[in-house]
């Protein structure tokens, strides 16, 4: 059976995951993906990772199609995505939908989980967010990063603390099981990410890397998308 190599950022992960043994039984092609912070994701592409498809942050699939990592006229944007704020299921949930709400949220916070601040594109974004708020250094102690939202939030569901609180982007939350959304991010500090699948310029079975696309994009995978926070 043919295999297609998919590099993703985190945010995909979960309409990837739903769609897998769709795409198999349609095109008798597996899929092996590997999902993590976007800026680690164009690392392994540039340092000789096997690739396909490719999602990413649209910036960057401009960028890689410019130096030529990318198929001209491949990519298919999947959508926007936002990044939200998440608690522990069963626990209670904080107002954050003001600057000084989400500022009382973070410092009542006993473990604060998000993505790496210098690779991932959420990550990057909070860690200006505390900073802005001014309580970066007061709550240092208890900053919980790790390589990508989607483990971020895999390890606050399974942490045995009280009082947690997570940043990530908005479809990393809604598929882990074990934490719940609790609103974006407050207006003024509003990142919307549109991720963008393309096909890989170095890729054994471009046919088959557009296929994968298409179904990640169309009709009937929509339900999915919406479901899963893209927009």
């Amino acid at each position: 059976m043919k295999t297609l190599n998919l590099l993703s950022g985190g945010a995909a992960q979960g309409l990837v995951g739903q769609l897998q043994a769709r795409f198999q039984a349609q095109s008798g092609c597996a899929v092996n993906g590997t999902f993590g912070a976007v800026g680690m994701m164009k690392d392994k592409l540039l340092g000789g990772a096997p690739c396909d498809v490719l999602i990413l942050t649209q910036a960057l699939i401009t960028q890689l199609t410019a130096s030529g990592e990318v198929l001209a006229g491949s990519a298919r944007p999947l959508g926007t995505v936002k990044t939200g704020v998440a608690v522990k299921s069963g626990e209670a949930i904080p107002q954050v939908d003001t600057p000084e709400a989400l500022k009382a949220a973070l410092l009542a916070a006993t473990g604060i989980y998000f993505p790496d601040p210098v690779k991932a594109t959420a990550g990057i974004h909070f860690m200006k967010v505390m900073q802005t708020l001014g309580i970066d250094k007061s709550v240092a102690s208890r900053l919980r990063p790790f390589p990508n939202g989607a483990t971020a939030m895999h390890e606050m569901s399974q942490a045995s603390e009280k009082g947690l609180i997570g940043c990530t982007q908005v479809t990393e939350i809604l598929y882990t099981p074990g934490v719940n959304l609790v609103a974006d991010l407050p207006k003024v500090f509003e990142l919307a990410t549109v991720y963008t699948a393309a096909v890989c310029m170095k890729s054994a079975e471009p046919e088959l890397a557009a296929d994968l696309i298409n179904l990640l994009i169309s009709d009937e995978a929509a339900e999915l998308r919406r479901s899963g926070g893209f927009e």
